[in-house]
């Protein structure tokens, strides 16, 4: 078998700078340290979703504005990229191989049609493009505007409606609790029956405004295919569940929305809340551990 002129590997693991992965499972960071120095000549990942440009070594510029230069991570000899999500941008590597070498010559993050909010002194305001537009293509738009005008019909269907906002961005429900992950987790309580309801952040993907609910807000929130799990537990195994729980940081989709459970660590021990009792107990005397549960 011949030996590759080139690797690419595609992942999706996501990028933490320095490989500072916190809860997360290690990253593309990690995994370019662990390798044989150079043996690929790009990682082009995903899952944590950013536009990997790095404002020094291991440390990615937070504010990327789109369109602006972009200088992708380099490790071990590695380089590594990311185009955020959702088709926001078209990532481009240009390489020079010569004499059995590789070598990135250019790279950048190409907008798709991205735009911001520019706001006038009179007061209003419009979206304005960050780059000159991509023109759409006729014959890709003929094709696929019938699947797209079917789906609408579907999605755009009334199935409720709600009075105040429910946040479920991904900048609260990964760093504290909110009122959609709440919502959701009552939900499955009272489908199931449960006494207490845990889901990670991670799976909320979006809020939804105050007025009429559809079926698209429904799926932009929850798009997975996830199956509602019960289990029974004894009051130990409850302590031992929401302590090793509890240790899920922030900042990472592992981060845990709760539904009628609160509790505090301290000095290595999980003191609990119950919201209905409004007693604080300590984690050897959990209400879920009473003998009539």
């Amino acid at each position: 078998m011949k030996k590759p002129d080139v690797i690419l590997a595609t992942t999706h693991m996501g990028h933490y700078d320095n490989g500072a992965h916190g809860s997360n499972a290690p990253g593309d960071v990690e995994m370019a340290r662990s390798l044989p120095a150079g043996s690929l000549a790009m990682i082009v990942g995903g899952h944590s979703q950013d536009p990997v440009c790095m404002a020094s070594e291991n440390k990615k510029q937070v504010d990327y504005v789109p369109g602006s230069p972009c200088a992708p991570d380099k490790q071990n000899g590695i380089w590594i990229v990311q185009a955020h999500e959702w088709g926001k941008y078209v990532g481009r590597a240009d390489f020079e191989f010569r004499n059995g070498e590789m070598k990135l010559v250019h790279y950048q993050l190409i907008p798709v049609n991205l735009k911001k909010k520019v706001t006038y002194d009179n007061g209003e305001s419009e979206r304005v493009l960050y780059t000159p537009q991509i023109a759409e293509n006729p014959q890709m738009l003929s094709l696929l505007t019938p699947f797209q005008n079917k789906g609408k019909a579907q999605l755009q269907v009334k199935i409720g409606s709600v009075n105040a906002h429910l946040e479920g961005d991904r900048s609260k429900v990964r760093f504290v609790q909110t009122n959609m992950g709440r919502l959701l987790l009552a939900a499955q309580m009272a489908r199931s029956n449960a006494d207490f309801a845990v889901m990670s952040g991670g799976g909320v993907r979006d809020s939804i405004e105050a007025g009429d609910i559809t079926y698209k807000d429904v799926m932009k929130v929850q798009p997975f295919g996830n199956v509602l799990v019960y289990v029974d537990m004894s009051g130990k195994e409850v302590t031992e569940y929401l302590t090793a729980v509890a240790q899920m940081k922030p900042d990472s989709g592992a981060y845990p929305q709760f539904a009628n459970v609160g509790f505090v660590a301290k000095d290595g021990k999980l003191n609990n809340f119950d919201h209905q009792r409004r007693t604080g107990r300590s984690g050897e005397d959990l209400p879920y551990g009473d003998p009539e549960l």
